[in-house]
């Protein structure tokens, strides 16, 4: 799998890397980073998603819960994993895996890797906004600690939905945007051929992440997807999470976080 560094290449060349089949999943992470994973099922709604994985685990010797987007890699996993495009039902999965580490007082760690939530009629009908507006909202009030990491593709709201968290850190080749440069070309010029163009335009990049604020820090690829990689980044979460775990303030930080994104200061 190629990792390196982001800095300096092309936007839409990063959006290539970000899709890359061969690069680690939500489930490479978990199997890879946490030890006694138990997954759990089923929304208690409607049904259970595959593109959303879930449940909980050991960092080290910490408890915690973990959710991820899963795209999968052969065609055959993809088809089944929905491409990574989730459903009501998995956004509705996750939160109940959050609530249910507030209960127990389990830190949440999410690994995001997605296009975007799934568009279609059956989702809407199951309420696919409404899905996502509720994480939105009960995510920024958890109790316990929240960090999410953008591993691949970080799309719209589907991603947002699994992203408000204490901490949000993104791969050197990850992307995170409103909507993908495909799209965005189509609505702005009608062709999606200008999808390089739109993706410059978008600031999707890591870089472009954290100079804008949006994450607190930028993973780099180096031997990505080997024990090594694995190995810093579990050390690396569980410091995170001590100093988390500490904090009596979590909610009024994470709230204050969010509001800083965007803020113009006028000139006097």
């Amino acid at each position: 799998m190629k990792g390196g560094n982001a800095v300096n290449q092309v936007p839409y060349a990063v959006v290539k890397l970000a899709r890359d089949s061969q690069r680690p999943t939500g489930l490479n992470y978990i199997q890879n980073m946490f030890t006694d994973f138990v997954e759990l099922h089923g929304d208690r709604r409607y049904g259970d998603d595959p593109a959303i994985v879930g449940g909980i685990a050991r960092l080290r010797e910490t408890p915690v819960t973990v959710i991820a987007i899963e795209k999968g890699h052969t065609a055959k996993e993809r088809s089944f994993r929905n491409f990574g495009a989730p459903q009501p039902e998995g956004y509705r999965k996750a939160l109940r895996l959050a609530k249910q580490a507030e209960k127990f007082g389990r830190p949440v760690i999410c690994f995001v890797d997605t296009s975007g939530a799934n568009c279609g009629v059956g989702a809407e009908q199951r309420g696919q906004g409404q899905a996502i507006a509720e994480n939105l909202m009960e995510l920024s009030t958890l109790c316990v600690p929240v960090i999410s990491i953008l591993v691949g593709e970080g799309g719209s709201g589907g991603a947002l939905a699994l992203a408000v968290a204490d901490r949000v850190w993104m791969l050197s080749n990850a992307v995170y945007s409103v909507i993908s440069p495909e799209g965005c070309a189509s609505i702005l010029w009608k062709d999606a051929k200008k999808a390089e163009e739109a993706a410059a335009s978008l600031k999707l990049t890591a870089e472009d992440a954290l100079r804008l604020g949006v994450i607190e820090k930028i993973l780099p690829e180096k031997e990505l997807g080997q024990k090594p990689f694995y190995d810093r980044l579990r050390e690396e979460l569980a410091a995170e999470l001590a100093v988390l775990s500490k904090d009596p303030d979590l909610i009024t930080k994470r709230y204050d976080r969010f509001r800083r994104i965007g803020q113009v200061k006028e000139r006097t």
